[in-house]
Order: structure tokens, then sequence, then C-alpha cells
């Protein structure tokens, strides 16, 4: 099994995506939407494998287009690690290669990807076959900051 570790650029929020794939495999998609050209960002995903997001400050989430993903955006930084999506009562995501400590090798195996034509059916049965079944936990939260949690599913 192989772990590819990351975060934000003040740590956080931190992620490890771990999959069987190499990173010559995972590789990278760099979406062409204008979020996601004007931040420069490339994301990853392996059905097969699993994610975790530890948070341990504050994030904003940003819903964009048709409002079904969460974008975790840092408050510190500003930076985007990861996107999640709930479906059928589990947790999907993309993690943001620019994140992670291998971000050069995905990212040479990177490919653009348009989602301009999609309808939001497609969309949705496409995350439901590629996205990366995510835990999301917080690390230090007051009880006061948890009950302010977001509205995904909270592991501890």
């Amino acid at each position: 099994m192989n772990s590819y570790q990351g975060s934000c650029h003040c740590g956080a929020i931190r992620v490890t995506l771990r999959s069987r794939k190499t990173a010559a495999e995972l590789g990278a998609r760099s979406c062409q939407c204008s979020f996601c050209r004007s931040h420069g960002a490339s994301w990853t995903s392996d059905p097969a494998g699993a994610l975790d997001v530890v948070i341990a400050g504050n994030v904003s989430r940003y819903r964009l287009g048709t409002g079904t993903a969460e974008f975790l955006v840092c408050t510190v930084c500003g930076v985007v690690p990861a996107v999640t999506w709930e479906s059928e009562g589990r947790l999907l995501s993309v993690v943001r290669v620019d994140c992670l400590r291998e971000r050069d090798e995905l990212l040479a195996h990177a490919t653009d990807a348009d989602f301009d034509g999609e309808v939001l059916a497609q969309r949705l049965a496409r995350r439901s076959r590629n996205w990366t079944p995510v835990t999301v936990r917080t690390e230090g939260a007051s009880s006061s900051e948890a009950d302010e949690a977001p509205p995904f599913r909270m592991a501890n």
C-alpha cells in the first residue's frame, strides 16, 4: 500500500491518500473549469483507496456550480487540499495533487479534464465511480467548535 501525504500551506488541513496504485498509475487531472484554472489545481483519486483528512484549524467550505461538492478551504493560508461530496451515505473526495509531497511525480502523468459538457447526472455518476472514500476528522476542537462542524460526516 502506498501512502501519499500532504497538507495546505500552513498545515491546518492534512491529507493522507492510501492506494495500491503508484504515482504514475494515479496521475493527476488538471481540471479546466475557471475555479481550478485560477487556482492552478490538479486532482487525483482512487475509488479503491482511502483518504484521511485531518482539520486542525478553521476551514471554510465553498460550493460552486452545481452546489454538490464542497471545496475545503483553509481560512489561514487559503489553500484547497480536498473536495468532498456525499452520495448515498458515502463521503467521497478528490485530493489536490499540488498539496502532496509526490506532486512532481503525479503531475508528470497529468491529463486535462474538461467537464463543461456534463449534465448533473453524468457528473454525479462519474464521481461515484472515481472519487476516493474519505474520512474527515477535526483535531483539538472544543465542544462549541464541534457543534459548528461542517455538514459532512465527521469521525473522531
